[in-house]
C-alpha cells in the first residue's frame, strides 16, 4: 500500500505531521480526521528506488526487538494504550525497516486487528514463539507481563549465541591465517627456494620434494582449489537443504567429540528455556511444544519434540517420551519428571534451563582452553615443517662441503 504525508494541527493548536499507510488518498485522510487533525495537508511520500530491494534495506537485528519488547512492556504497564505505545516507539525507531513494520502493526491495531496477528504478518521480525506468547498475554489481560518475560528470555537467548560464536571466534580467526600463511609461503616463497635448488644439481630429500611438488599443484590449479571451495559450500547447503541432507547433518554434529556435547547442551538450554517461558505466560503445552519443536535449530531435536507432543496428545505424560527419545540427558528427565508430579512443570524447566546454562559456559570455556594449544601446535607444527623441508638441502650441501 501507498504511504502518506500528512500534516495539520491538533485540539491544542499545535502543528502536528507524520505518514500513514492507506489503500488511497481518502482513507488517509480519513485516519488523520479520526485522530482530530484540522485542515490536514495530505499527500503521497516519494518511492525510494531501492525501497523493494532487500539487500539495501537495514535488517531487523535481535536487539532492536528486545529493546522495543522491554520499552513497550514499561509504557503498557504504565497504563498507556497500545496504538499510542506503537505510534510512540514506531516514530522514535532509528532502524527505518523496523520503523515501518511497527507503523503497519499499529495501523493494523487501530482497524481492529488483534495485536498478535498484526505481527504475524511481519514472521521475519517476530517469529511463532513471540506472536504466540503475544496471543497468550492478549487473551489473560497480562500483555505487559509477558513482553517483560518475553524481553528476558530473548536477552538470555542473545546471550548464549554470544557464548558459542566467542568460542568460535579464536579457532575460526587461527585457522583463517594458518590456511592463508600456507598459501602464500606455497605460492611465493617456496618457488624462490625452488629455483635455487635447481642449480644444485643433486636430488632433493623426501621432505623438500614434497613440499615443492605441493607448491606447484597449488601455483597450477590455484583457482581450482578456490572454486572448489565454494562448491563444497554450496554442496553443504544443498544437501542440509533436504530433509535428509538436514537430519544426517543434525544427526553429525550431536555426535562429534567435543564439540557434539556442546551442541547438546545448548539444545537443552534452549528446549527447556522457551517451553518453560511460554508454559509461565498461559500457552498451552500442546501448542507450545510446536513451537519449540520448530524453533529447536536441530532436525533430531525437533522430531523428538514432535514424538513427544503427540506422546502427550495420547494422554501420555511429558517424561516418558522425553526418555524414549534418547536426545535429552537422563537427569533433565528425571528433574521434568518431579516437576509435572508436583504441579510446576515451568518452574522447574526454569532451573533446568539455568543449570544448563553454566553448563554451556564451562563447555565453552572447556573447548577454547582445548582448542586453544592445539591450533598453537597446528600452526607452529605447519610453518616449522616447511621450514624445515626447505633447508634440508642446504643442510646437505653444507655437509658435503
Amino acid at each position: 500500500m501507498p504511504v502518506y504525508i500528512w500534516k495539520g494541527k491538533n485540539s491544542y493548536g499545535e502543528t502536528r505531521k507524520g505518514e500513514v499507510e492507506a489503500p488511497d488518498q481518502t482513507a488517509a485522510l480519513g485516519y488523520v480526521k479520526r485522530m482530530r487533525i484540522t485542515n490536514p495537508v495530505i499527500k503521497e511520500k516519494p518511492k525510494d528506488l531501492f525501497e523493494n530491494i532487500a539487500f539495501f534495506k537495514p535488517r531487523v537485528s535481535g536487539k532492536d526487538v528486545i529493546v522495543f519488547t522491554r520499552q513497550l512492556s514499561t509504557m503498557i504497564d504504565a497504563g498507556l494504550p497500545l496504538v499510542q505505545c506503537l505510534e510512540i516507539l514506531g516514530k522514535q525507531q532509528e532502524n527505518a525497516t523496523f520503523k515501518k513494520v511497527l507503523l503497519n502493526i499499529q495501523t493494523d491495531v487501530e482497524s481492529g486487528t488483534t495485536f498478535a496477528d498484526s505481527m504475524r504478518k511481519h514472521p521475519k521480525v517476530f517469529d511463532n514463539l513471540f506472536t504466540n506468547m503475544i496471543e497468550a498475554g492478549e487473551t489473560g489481560g497480562i500483555l505487559d507481563t509477558i513482553l517483560s518475560r518475553l524481553a528476558t528470555f530473548m536477552e538470555k537467548s542473545m546471550a548464549l549465541k554470544k557464548k558459542i560464536k566467542g568460542a568460535m571466534t579464536y579457532p575460526t580467526i587461527c585457522l583463517a591465517i594458518s590456511i592463508l600463511i600456507l598459501v602464500v609461503i606455497l605460492v611465493f616463497v617456496i618457488p624462490v627456494f625452488s629455483d635455487m635448488f635447481k642449480s644444485f644439481g643433486s636430488s632433493l630429500p623426501l621432505p623438500t620434494q614434497i613440499v615443492v611438488d605441493m607448491s606447484n599443484i597449488v601455483k597450477s590449479y590455484f583457482i581450482f582449489f578456490i572454486l572448489g571451495f565454494f562448491a563444497l559450500i554450496f554442496g553443504i547447503k544443498k544437501i542440509y537443504s533436504t530433509e535428509k541432507g538436514r537430519i544426517s547433518i543434525d544427526a553429525m554434529s550431536l555426535k562429534m567429540p567435543v564439540a557434539g556435547i556442546l551442541i547438546r547442551k545448548v539444545a537443552v538450554a534452549k528446549f527447556t528455556r522457551t517451553l518453560g517461558t511460554m508454559l509461565q505466560s498461559g500457552v498451552p503445552i500442546l501448542e507450545a511444544l510446536q513451537v519449540v519443536a520448530r524453533t529447536s535449530g536441530n532436525k533430531i531435536i525437533e522430531k523428538a519434540v514432535f514424538r513427544v507432543s503427540d506422546s502427550i496428545a495420547e494422554g501420555r505424560p511429558i517424561a516418558e517420551p522425553l526418555e524414549e527419545s534418547g536426545v535429552f540427558p537422563n537427569m533433565v528427565v528425571q528433574m521434568i519428571n518431579v516437576g509435572e508430579s508436583v504441579g510446576a512443570l515451568d518452574t522447574m524447566l526454569e532451573k533446568i534451563a539455568d543449570f544448563y546454562d553454566e553448563e554451556v559456559d564451562q563447555a565453552v570455556e572447556n573447548l577454547t582452553a582445548m582448542l586453544e594449544p592445539l591450533m598453537m601446535v597446528f600452526l607452529g607444527g605447519m610453518i616449522g615443517g616447511l621450514v624445515i623441508a626447505m633447508y634440508l638441502p642446504i643442510f646437505k650441501i653444507a655437509s658435503v662441503v
